[in-house]
């Protein structure tokens, strides 16, 4: 899952290098923390955050096939 989110993250962003996504668990869930360039937030947070909420719906969505739970979050 952690490699998909990558890959989506990665076609959103001018420097698809600057990425950095970790990977923790919290109280029954998997937490996973987008790092992304300045300049590159907006374009994954999307006007009125609506991007980062499809990305949290996608991920949630492949997690539920798994019998998992997932969070996504955008860190700074």
């Amino acid at each position: 899952m952690k490699e998909f989110l990558t890959y989506i993250v990665q076609n959103l962003v001018d420097k698809p290098d600057e990425i950095s996504v970790t990977e923790r668990e919290g109280a029954g869930e998997t937490v996973f923390e987008v790092r992304v360039a300045d300049e590159d937030m907006g374009k994954v947070i999307g006007r009125h955050g609506r991007i980062v909420k499809e990305i949290r719906i996608l991920m949630k969505a492949v997690a539920q096939r798994k019998g998992k739970r997932v969070s996504v979050e955008i860190v700074d």
